[in-house]
């Protein structure tokens, strides 16, 4: 048995019955420490998820056992873990519902795909005044690649607002899809508000007018079930840190059609078919737009995650989430001076806030105290934040590992802050 199934394994408990938030806790090894000597909250995960054991142990095994360089090499160690990093390749594939694991492109994180489709796609098929539309509510790693594109060849950047609840206006969205607009780049669901966009429609309104749309999936991911195909997207990224795999491993997916027309992102090896002084062909997507060693062992974990949280059920795991966040909303709403950011019918277990007269950093500070892991400033979406007009926000982002005890724990050290700063 290898250790991906191993680490499906280990998640099977939850399979059949009901979520079992108490066993589930029991993978995650960092649960069981305490901050301030108080036990640990963990309300940090939209920043960086905690990890399973079997991630942790899926990891470790390749590093103690199996490790070596991938592809081409001619012993049994690179052909035998060559065979289990691109197994992960089907895995992320069969997670999407991509049409083919040749369709999945191997990157650091979103901000590396991001990157990679204005560099390439951008660069190839975007000229000056084209336009790009994002939304309000984007994470700087889809703004500044737009920006960096638009200094270097003149693009448009165009922005689709947000009413003050964090829902895209559509009829905006709609109304800027106009005959300059040559790609829409947009957050599946915000980091800082929790909003899920109507990703069907924006899809569905951009291909009437023949625009390609890529999807920011880091949060979405996470929260809710992703179908590539039912969605229609031609690019959808996301990272493996959110998704409780490691660091420094993302994932773009992209059309076909559209992958086989862009060029190499960076050069060297693993993305050449041939190489002379004279002229160097190119591999076909994937590997075109993989060039080096790639994340090998970080590759490996993330495929113990997604086989995690496959064998407990993303539905599962989605509403167990709802649960939570429908009661810490109720809870925050109850103390009475808790200003919430973020009220979309459709949104993930994140809440952004602040507390009237305490300054973020004080509450955080607080929460801390109690042991509570919040983030706390603008989340790496500091136009968002001119648009709230606030500098900052306090954001508890919820995972299934969390419990409505720990946003009890929570709500009295929010007690505590307005007792001392208040």
């Amino acid at each position: 048995m290898n250790d991906m199934n191993q680490s499906a394994n280990l998640a099977g408990h939850n399979v059949e019955g009901a979520f079992d938030v108490a066993r589930i806790r029991q993978d995650f090894p960092i649960l069981g420490r305490q901050i301030h000597g108080k036990p640990l909250v963990y309300f940090d995960s939209g920043a960086s998820a905690q990890k399973p054991r079997a991630v942790i142990d899926a990891m470790t095994a390749v590093l103690e056992n199996e490790y070596t360089n991938v592809h081409r090499g001619a012993h049994y160690l690179s052909q035998t873990l060559t065979d289990r990093y691109e197994g992960v390749r089907g895995t992320i594939a069969r997670f999407l519902n991509a049409p083919s694991e040749e369709q999945i492109i191997i990157t650091r994180n979103t901000t590396e795909a991001i990157n990679l489709v204005a560099a390439t796609y951008g660069r190839r098929f975007l000229n000056k005044g084209d336009g790009v539309l994002i939304s309000d509510m984007e994470h700087h790693a889809n703004i500044v690649p737009w920006q960096l594109l638009r200094d270097e060849i003149g693009i448009e950047l165009k922005i689709a607002p947000i009413d003050d609840r964090g829902v895209l206006d559509l009829d905006a969205y709609a109304a800027l899809l106009d005959g300059n607009t040559k790609l829409v780049a947009m957050t599946h669901c915000s980091n800082v508000l929790g909003t899920h966009v109507p990703a069907k429609e924006i899809i569905g309104l951009a291909h009437e007018r023949g625009i390609p749309v890529l999807l920011d999936g880091s949060q979405s991911v996470v929260h809710s079930r992703i179908d590539v195909q039912d969605l229609d997207v031609d690019f959808f990224v996301f990272t493996g840190h959110k998704l409780y795999g490691p660091t420094a491993i993302g994932v773009l997916y992209g059309k076909a059609e559209l992958l086989a027309k862009m060029p190499p992102y960076q050069g060297g090896g693993d993305m050449i078919a041939s190489v002379t002084y004279e002229k160097t062909t190119y591999e076909e997507p994937p590997y075109r737009f993989e060039a080096g060693t790639p994340p090998i062992v970080e590759a490996i974990g993330l495929g113990a995650a997604i086989d995690y949280v496959t064998a407990i059920g993303m539905d599962k795991i989605m509403a167990h989430e709802k649960a939570l966040l429908a009661y810490a909303t109720e809870q925050l709403a109850a103390l009475g001076d808790i200003r919430l950011f973020g009220t979309a019918p459709e949104k993930a277990a994140i809440l952004s806030f602040v507390q009237e007269g305490i300054h973020p950093f004080d509450t955080a500070a607080t929460l801390d105290r109690a042991g509570v892991a919040v983030r706390v400033g603008q989340h790496c979406a500091e136009p968002l934040m001119a648009r709230l007009g606030v500098d900052g926000t306090v954001r508890a982002s919820l995972a299934m590992y969390n419990t409505t005890a720990e946003i009890d724990v929570m709500i009295e050290a929010l007690e505590r802050a307005r007792t001392l700063f208040g």
